[in-house]
């Protein structure tokens, strides 16, 4: 333990602690954990849901902390008071993006939270790329972040397919089944030693996209939502309360833009926070590369979809970025910042003029920039539908159906019955 009352990660540890990994989005981290135990850890993505992992994060986090931190918190210490586990061979893992968020002293809460439960012995892990904290027990070399990458985008994929399949599967669970599949192929492909060339990723693409036009299909016109929010609400079934199997449940179907947006979001404001201030110059120009290289990723993944398929392929961060221009300040950048804005508006480019903003409890940038762009969106799209949902640990979940309820019939009252394509 360190003056501060850190218990840092050790090389010794990496032989024979487990690695818990909180859930956001589940194929992701999946892939994530598999990489990490290639590579020599023992990592575990946690699936404990339920009131139980809320109750437990409100009894050690203060309750004007964000509801993400609840959760997390909760999902820790549930899995360590589970009798699952050796507690003295565990170690936790978290990602810090190291902004202005409070999600940059979730590390601090976490510690301040296992003290409080008598896990204080416990280490927990910082995932990030600025220097907030190291770990001699866990290092990222260049072929682990490489396919730590192809794993992300592999997620997004699979989702961006799943998602519109499901809706409309006429065989139930054919999708999530696929996804399953491709996920296990995914992580087989990316734990291999040895050398793995880009040409091979790109045919992955193709090969998962030929697979999900082999699912048997509806052809009827649905409602499409758009979810936009705070990154782990978005994502997270445990946060938004399965928010996409509710909306395909309706018979609506649900859209939102990937991890991999994110990450070129959190790379471009610190390449325009060069431009601004003049800072990051040492690292400015491996951040124009990464972006760079992320943009290129992601256009692969639009062009595979356009050439094999006619599902909807995600929008090119230059346009995402051009869209919000007329909104708010790229200097506005905060949590997800601009971003919040670019995929309300990215959607309704789209065609998807019903969204739902999922907001935590205790999360000031979202409902600043999603609360509070929500008038002038309005105004500047006549005809799109805009809610706020928050969620936090005392929000009715009833209360948060019927809201939703009441955008799908708006929204089927102007498009009419689903028909035929």
């Amino acid at each position: 333990m360190d003056e501060q009352g850190r218990v840092e990660f050790t090389k010794e540890m990496k032989k024979d602690y487990r690695i818990l990994i909180p859930t956001m989005l589940p194929r992701h981290l999946k892939m994530l954990a598999a990489l990490l135990n290639a590579y020599g850890y023992h990592a575990e993505l946690l699936e404990n849901t339920g009131k139980e992992v809320i109750d437990t994060g409100l009894k050690y986090v203060h309750n004007d902390a964000c509801y993400p931190a609840t959760l997390v918190v909760g999902q820790f210490i549930s899995a360590l008071n589970s009798g699952k586990y050796d507690v003295h061979k565990t170690a936790l893992f978290f990602t810090q993006t190291g902004g202005g968020c409070r999600a940059s002293n979730y590390i601090s809460l976490i510690r301040k939270a296992l003290v409080k439960a008598g896990y204080g012995y416990i280490p927990v892990i910082s995932l990030n790329f600025v220097g907030l904290e190291k770990n001699s027990g866990f290092k990222l070399s260049i072929p682990m972040m490489r396919r730590m990458l192809y794993s992300v985008i592999y997620g997004d994929v699979l989702m961006v397919l799943c998602n519109q399949v499901k809706a409309h599967e006429i065989h139930k669970g054919e999708a999530e089944a696929m996804a399953d599949k491709w996920t296990k192929l995914c992580v087989d492909q990316l734990k291999k030693p040895g050398i793995l060339p880009y040409s091979r990723i790109k045919k992955t693409y193709v090969d998962i996209i030929r697979d999900y036009k082999t699912i048997e299909l509806d052809g009827i016109d649905k409602v499409k939502v758009g979810i936009v929010g705070e990154i782990y609400v978005k994502f997270s079934p445990l946060a938004n309360r399965f928010l996409e199997n509710y909306l395909i449940e309706e018979g609506a179907e649900p859209n939102m833009a990937g991890l991999m947006d994110f990450a070129l979001f959190y790379i471009y404001g610190r390449v325009l926070e060069y431009d601004m201030y003049r800072i990051h110059k040492k690292s400015i120009h491996i951040l124009r590369l990464a972006y760079k290289i992320f943009v290129r990723k992601q256009q692969d993944i639009i062009d595979a979809i356009h050439k094999e398929s006619d599902f909807d392929a995600p929008t090119p961060f230059a346009h995402t970025v051009a869209l919000a221009k007329p909104y708010v300040n790229y200097g506005v950048k905060m949590g997800e910042g601009w971003l919040l804005v670019a995929e309300m508006v990215e959607h309704i480019d789209r065609g998807t003029n019903n969204i739902v903003i999922t907001q935590p409890f205790g999360c000031l940038p979202n409902h600043i920039v999603g609360k509070g762009v929500m008038k002038v969106v309005k105004d500047r799209n006549p005809g799109v539908n805009l809610i706020a949902i928050d969620y936090d640990a005392s929000a009715s979940e009833i209360n948060q159906q019927n809201r939703i309820k009441l955008l799908l019939a708006n929204a089927k009252q102007e498009i009419g019955p689903g028909e035929k394509n």
